[in-house]
Protein backbone atom coordinates (compact mmCIF):
# COMPACT_ATOMS: atom_id res chain seq x y z
CA UNK A 1 0.00 0.00 0.00
CA UNK A 2 1.01 3.66 -0.36
CA UNK A 3 2.21 5.60 2.65
CA UNK A 4 1.71 9.35 3.12
CA UNK A 5 4.90 11.25 2.40
CA UNK A 6 6.60 13.87 4.55
CA UNK A 7 9.18 16.13 2.88
CA UNK A 8 12.21 17.04 4.96
CA UNK A 9 13.29 20.68 4.74
CA UNK A 10 16.65 21.67 3.25
CA UNK A 11 18.84 23.37 5.83
CA UNK A 12 22.29 23.80 4.32
CA UNK A 13 24.96 22.35 2.09
CA UNK A 14 27.73 20.37 3.77
CA UNK A 15 30.54 21.41 1.48
CA UNK A 16 34.15 20.34 1.70
CA UNK A 17 37.05 22.65 1.05
CA UNK A 18 39.43 21.78 -1.79
CA UNK A 19 40.96 18.34 -1.33
CA UNK A 20 38.88 17.47 1.73
CA UNK A 21 36.45 14.68 2.50
CA UNK A 22 33.99 14.46 5.37
CA UNK A 23 35.06 11.96 7.99
CA UNK A 24 31.95 12.24 10.16
CA UNK A 25 29.15 14.59 11.17
CA UNK A 26 26.76 14.81 14.08
CA UNK A 27 24.23 17.19 15.64
CA UNK A 28 24.90 19.30 18.71
CA UNK A 29 22.60 20.27 21.60
CA UNK A 30 21.38 23.44 19.88
CA UNK A 31 20.52 21.62 16.65
CA UNK A 32 23.70 22.67 14.86
CA UNK A 33 25.61 20.24 12.64
CA UNK A 34 29.25 19.70 13.53
CA UNK A 35 31.51 17.96 11.03
CA UNK A 36 35.05 16.63 10.87
CA UNK A 37 37.06 16.93 7.64
CA UNK A 38 40.40 15.55 6.49
CA UNK A 39 42.44 15.40 3.32
CA UNK A 40 41.21 12.68 0.99
CA UNK A 41 44.35 10.60 1.43
CA UNK A 42 44.02 10.65 5.22
CA UNK A 43 40.43 9.44 5.41
CA UNK A 44 41.12 5.67 5.61
CA UNK A 45 42.96 6.23 8.89
CA UNK A 46 39.83 7.77 10.39
CA UNK A 47 36.96 5.84 8.78
CA UNK A 48 33.91 6.29 11.04
CA UNK A 49 32.15 3.35 12.65
CA UNK A 50 29.03 3.84 10.51
CA UNK A 51 30.99 2.98 7.35
CA UNK A 52 32.63 -0.23 8.52
CA UNK A 53 31.21 -3.37 6.83
CA UNK A 54 30.52 -5.00 10.19
CA UNK A 55 31.26 -4.43 13.86
CA UNK A 56 33.51 -7.49 14.06
CA UNK A 57 35.75 -6.33 11.18
CA UNK A 58 37.21 -3.24 12.85
CA UNK A 59 40.99 -2.87 12.57
CA UNK A 60 42.98 -1.55 15.51
CA UNK A 61 40.85 0.89 17.56
CA UNK A 62 43.20 3.84 17.14
CA UNK A 63 43.87 5.67 13.89
CA UNK A 64 46.57 4.05 11.79
CA UNK A 65 48.58 7.30 11.97
CA UNK A 66 48.08 10.84 13.30
CA UNK A 67 46.37 13.06 10.76
CA UNK A 68 45.36 16.74 10.64
CA UNK A 69 41.63 17.44 10.64
CA UNK A 70 39.31 20.43 10.51
CA UNK A 71 36.15 20.90 12.61
CA UNK A 72 33.30 22.94 11.16
CA UNK A 73 29.99 24.04 12.67
CA UNK A 74 26.92 24.63 10.48
CA UNK A 75 24.16 26.75 12.03
CA UNK A 76 23.18 26.71 9.17
CA UNK A 77 26.09 28.69 7.65
CA UNK A 78 29.46 26.94 8.00
CA UNK A 79 32.22 28.23 10.26
CA UNK A 80 35.64 26.62 10.72
CA UNK A 81 35.76 26.11 14.45
CA UNK A 82 39.09 24.36 14.97
CA UNK A 83 42.13 22.99 13.15
CA UNK A 84 43.52 19.91 14.89
CA UNK A 85 47.10 19.14 13.79
CA UNK A 86 47.24 15.50 14.93
CA UNK A 87 44.21 13.31 15.59
CA UNK A 88 45.05 9.80 16.75
CA UNK A 89 41.54 8.43 17.43
CA UNK A 90 39.89 6.28 14.76
CA UNK A 91 36.24 5.56 13.81
CA UNK A 92 35.14 8.87 15.22
CA UNK A 93 32.22 11.11 16.00
CA UNK A 94 32.38 14.77 17.10
CA UNK A 95 30.35 16.96 19.45
CA UNK A 96 30.51 20.65 20.43
CA UNK A 97 31.16 21.53 24.06
CA UNK A 98 30.85 24.80 26.03
CA UNK A 99 33.50 27.52 25.70
CA UNK A 100 34.28 26.70 22.08
CA UNK A 101 35.68 23.25 22.81
CA UNK A 102 35.02 20.00 20.95
CA UNK A 103 34.83 16.35 21.91
CA UNK A 104 36.03 13.67 19.50
CA UNK A 105 35.15 10.10 20.44
CA UNK A 106 36.40 6.88 18.86
CA UNK A 107 34.02 3.93 18.71
CA UNK A 108 36.63 1.42 19.83
CA UNK A 109 39.05 1.10 22.72
CA UNK A 110 41.39 -1.81 23.37
CA UNK A 111 42.07 -2.89 26.95
CA UNK A 112 45.79 -3.18 27.65
CA UNK A 113 47.59 -4.16 30.88
CA UNK A 114 49.41 -0.83 30.88
CA UNK A 115 46.17 1.11 30.35
CA UNK A 116 43.35 1.04 27.80
CA UNK A 117 43.14 3.26 24.75
CA UNK A 118 41.93 6.73 25.66
CA UNK A 119 39.30 7.10 22.96
CA UNK A 120 37.83 10.47 23.99
CA UNK A 121 39.71 13.73 23.45
CA UNK A 122 38.60 17.28 24.23
CA UNK A 123 40.14 20.06 22.11
CA UNK A 124 39.94 23.80 22.47
CA UNK A 125 39.23 26.17 19.60
CA UNK A 126 42.96 26.32 18.77
CA UNK A 127 43.13 22.55 18.30
CA UNK A 128 45.02 21.89 21.53
CA UNK A 129 44.28 18.85 23.68
CA UNK A 130 42.46 19.82 26.87
CA UNK A 131 41.66 16.36 28.25
CA UNK A 132 41.75 12.68 27.33
CA UNK A 133 39.77 9.81 28.82
CA UNK A 134 38.58 6.24 28.35
CA UNK A 135 34.86 6.03 27.47
CA UNK A 136 35.04 2.32 26.72
CA UNK A 137 34.75 0.13 23.67
CA UNK A 138 31.73 -0.42 21.42
CA UNK A 139 30.36 3.13 21.36
CA UNK A 140 27.21 3.48 19.27
CA UNK A 141 26.23 7.06 20.20
CA UNK A 142 27.94 10.01 21.89
CA UNK A 143 25.94 13.20 22.46
CA UNK A 144 26.81 16.23 24.57
CA UNK A 145 24.31 18.37 26.45
CA UNK A 146 24.62 22.15 26.63
CA UNK A 147 26.30 21.94 30.05
CA UNK A 148 29.06 19.68 28.76
CA UNK A 149 27.79 16.38 30.13
CA UNK A 150 28.23 13.56 27.62
CA UNK A 151 25.80 10.66 27.13
CA UNK A 152 27.20 7.48 25.61
CA UNK A 153 25.21 4.51 24.30
CA UNK A 154 26.97 1.21 23.59
CA UNK A 155 26.40 -1.62 21.13
CA UNK A 156 26.70 -5.27 22.14
CA UNK A 157 30.49 -5.57 21.97
CA UNK A 158 30.78 -2.60 24.31
CA UNK A 159 28.28 -4.21 26.69
CA UNK A 160 29.64 -7.76 26.73
CA UNK A 161 33.28 -7.13 25.91
CA UNK A 162 35.79 -7.25 23.06
CA UNK A 163 39.35 -6.03 22.42
CA UNK A 164 40.41 -7.44 25.81
CA UNK A 165 37.56 -5.98 27.88
CA UNK A 166 35.81 -8.53 30.10
CA UNK A 167 38.34 -11.29 29.49
CA UNK A 168 40.23 -13.02 32.33
CA UNK A 169 42.72 -10.53 33.67
CA UNK A 170 41.03 -7.57 31.96
CA UNK A 171 38.73 -4.90 33.30
CA UNK A 172 34.92 -5.16 33.02
CA UNK A 173 33.60 -3.29 29.97
CA UNK A 174 32.97 0.40 30.65
CA UNK A 175 29.77 0.02 28.63
CA UNK A 176 28.40 -3.01 30.49
CA UNK A 177 25.48 -0.81 31.59
CA UNK A 178 24.59 -0.02 27.96
CA UNK A 179 24.09 3.72 28.59
CA UNK A 180 26.15 6.11 30.73
CA UNK A 181 26.59 9.80 31.40
CA UNK A 182 30.00 11.40 31.81
CA UNK A 183 30.80 14.71 33.47
CA UNK A 184 32.27 17.67 31.56
CA UNK A 185 35.64 16.31 32.75
CA UNK A 186 34.74 12.87 31.27
CA UNK A 187 34.24 11.03 34.53
CA UNK A 188 31.28 8.65 34.63
CA UNK A 189 28.66 10.06 36.99
CA UNK A 190 25.53 8.04 36.06
CA UNK A 191 24.81 4.67 34.48
CA UNK A 192 21.71 2.82 33.39
CA UNK A 193 20.43 0.57 36.21
CA UNK A 194 20.94 -3.16 35.90
CA UNK A 195 18.03 -5.48 35.10
CA UNK A 196 17.78 -6.53 38.74
CA UNK A 197 17.04 -2.94 39.74
CA UNK A 198 14.17 -2.28 37.31
CA UNK A 199 11.46 -4.23 35.43
CA UNK A 200 12.11 -3.23 31.83
CA UNK A 201 15.30 -5.19 31.15
CA UNK A 202 18.98 -4.49 30.70
CA UNK A 203 20.51 -2.93 27.58
CA UNK A 204 22.24 -5.34 25.19
CA UNK A 205 22.45 -2.79 22.35
CA UNK A 206 21.47 0.88 22.64
CA UNK A 207 19.89 1.25 19.21
CA UNK A 208 18.58 4.81 19.60
CA UNK A 209 19.50 7.79 21.76
CA UNK A 210 18.11 11.33 21.82
CA UNK A 211 19.73 13.74 24.28
CA UNK A 212 18.20 17.06 25.31
CA UNK A 213 19.13 19.32 28.22
CA UNK A 214 16.23 18.04 30.33
CA UNK A 215 15.41 14.53 29.06
CA UNK A 216 17.24 11.63 27.48
CA UNK A 217 15.28 9.13 25.38
CA UNK A 218 16.46 5.67 24.35
CA UNK A 219 15.21 2.51 22.68
CA UNK A 220 17.21 -0.66 23.03
CA UNK A 221 17.54 -4.37 22.47
CA UNK A 222 16.22 -6.57 24.00
CA UNK A 223 12.55 -5.81 24.51
CA UNK A 224 12.58 -2.49 22.56
CA UNK A 225 11.12 -0.34 25.35
CA UNK A 226 11.06 3.44 24.98
CA UNK A 227 12.70 4.88 28.10
CA UNK A 228 13.11 8.42 29.38
CA UNK A 229 15.79 9.51 31.84
CA UNK A 230 14.99 12.70 33.72
CA UNK A 231 17.00 13.84 36.76
CA UNK A 232 18.46 10.34 36.96
CA UNK A 233 15.07 8.62 37.16
CA UNK A 234 14.06 6.14 34.44
CA UNK A 235 10.51 5.86 33.09
CA UNK A 236 9.68 3.11 30.59
CA UNK A 237 6.97 2.53 28.01
CA UNK A 238 7.05 -1.12 27.02
CA UNK A 239 5.64 -2.94 23.99
CA UNK A 240 7.44 -0.63 21.61
CA UNK A 241 7.01 -1.52 17.96
CA UNK A 242 10.33 -2.33 16.36
CA UNK A 243 11.10 -0.40 13.18
CA UNK A 244 11.26 3.11 14.63
CA UNK A 245 14.27 3.02 16.93
CA UNK A 246 15.21 6.70 16.75
CA UNK A 247 13.16 8.68 19.27
CA UNK A 248 12.45 12.16 17.97
CA UNK A 249 11.24 13.73 21.22
CA UNK A 250 8.86 13.37 24.14
CA UNK A 251 5.61 13.88 22.25
CA UNK A 252 5.81 11.39 19.40
CA UNK A 253 8.98 9.27 19.39
CA UNK A 254 9.74 7.73 16.02
CA UNK A 255 12.01 7.75 13.02
CA UNK A 256 13.61 5.78 10.23
CA UNK A 257 15.55 2.65 11.00
CA UNK A 258 19.17 2.90 12.01
CA UNK A 259 20.94 1.18 9.12
CA UNK A 260 20.31 1.10 5.38
CA UNK A 261 17.53 -1.35 4.46
CA UNK A 262 14.45 -1.31 2.20
CA UNK A 263 12.34 0.66 4.71
CA UNK A 264 15.04 3.19 5.63
CA UNK A 265 12.72 6.09 4.74
CA UNK A 266 9.84 4.87 6.93
CA UNK A 267 8.77 6.92 9.92
CA UNK A 268 6.37 5.70 12.62
CA UNK A 269 4.65 8.04 15.05
CA UNK A 270 2.92 7.13 18.28
CA UNK A 271 1.50 8.24 21.59
CA UNK A 272 2.94 7.21 24.94
CA UNK A 273 0.14 5.69 26.99
CA UNK A 274 -0.21 3.66 30.16
CA UNK A 275 -0.30 0.53 27.97
CA UNK A 276 2.88 1.36 26.07
CA UNK A 277 3.42 3.02 22.71
CA UNK A 278 0.29 3.34 20.59
CA UNK A 279 1.14 3.75 16.90
CA UNK A 280 -0.78 6.67 15.38
CA UNK A 281 0.68 6.88 11.88
CA UNK A 282 3.22 5.69 9.33
CA UNK A 283 4.89 7.85 6.69
CA UNK A 284 7.60 7.84 4.08
CA UNK A 285 10.15 10.64 4.44
CA UNK A 286 11.35 12.21 1.19
CA UNK A 287 13.62 15.06 0.21
CA UNK A 288 12.19 18.28 -1.25
CA UNK A 289 10.48 17.61 -4.56
CA UNK A 290 9.69 14.02 -3.57
CA UNK A 291 13.21 12.71 -4.14
CA UNK A 292 13.99 9.54 -2.16
CA UNK A 293 16.28 9.54 0.86
CA UNK A 294 19.72 8.31 -0.33
CA UNK A 295 20.73 4.90 0.97
CA UNK A 296 23.68 6.08 3.08
CA UNK A 297 21.91 9.02 4.71
CA UNK A 298 22.73 9.51 8.39
CA UNK A 299 19.62 10.13 10.50
CA UNK A 300 19.99 11.73 13.94
CA UNK A 301 17.28 12.69 16.41
CA UNK A 302 18.03 15.66 18.67
CA UNK A 303 15.19 17.11 20.69
CA UNK A 304 12.04 17.50 18.61
CA UNK A 305 13.80 17.23 15.22
CA UNK A 306 15.12 14.52 12.94
CA UNK A 307 18.21 15.53 10.97
CA UNK A 308 19.08 13.89 7.66
CA UNK A 309 22.73 14.20 6.62
CA UNK A 310 23.40 13.11 3.06
CA UNK A 311 26.77 13.14 1.32
CA UNK A 312 26.56 16.88 0.68
CA UNK A 313 23.44 18.32 2.34
CA UNK A 314 21.58 18.71 5.62
CA UNK A 315 17.80 18.31 5.84
CA UNK A 316 15.53 18.49 8.87
CA UNK A 317 12.07 17.28 9.85
CA UNK A 318 10.50 18.70 13.02
CA UNK A 319 7.66 17.18 15.02
CA UNK A 320 5.64 20.25 14.09
CA UNK A 321 6.02 19.21 10.42
CA UNK A 322 4.15 15.97 11.10
CA UNK A 323 0.37 16.34 10.60
CA UNK A 324 -2.08 15.39 13.32
CA UNK A 325 -3.33 12.50 11.14
CA UNK A 326 -1.67 10.58 8.29
CA UNK A 327 -4.50 11.58 5.95
CA UNK A 328 -3.31 15.18 6.03
CA UNK A 329 -0.05 14.27 4.29
CA UNK A 330 0.44 13.54 0.60
CA UNK A 331 0.39 9.99 -0.76
CA UNK A 332 3.41 8.21 -2.11
CA UNK A 333 3.68 6.20 -5.28
CA UNK A 334 1.29 3.25 -5.61
CA UNK A 335 2.73 0.07 -4.22
CA UNK A 336 5.43 1.84 -2.20
CA UNK A 337 5.75 0.44 1.32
Amino acid sequence: MSLPVLPARFQAALSAEDGEVRVCASVGPQGQVVALWSRAGDRPALTPATEQPGWATFPDPVASRPVPVRVSVHDPDPVTAALIPELTVGHVTVQPLPSGRFLIVGARSRWRPDGPDRNAVIYDGDGRVVAQAVLGDGIEHAFAASDGHVWVGYFDEGVYGNFGWGRPGGDPPVGACGLARFSPGLRRDWQYPSHVDQPWGAISDCYALNVTDTDVWACYYTGWPVVRIRDGAVTSWAKHRRGSPRPGGPRRPGGPVRRARPDQDRLVTGQLTADGVQVTGEYRVVLPGGRPIPARTQVIGRGACLHFLTADSWYRLALTDIPASPGAAGLGEPGRK
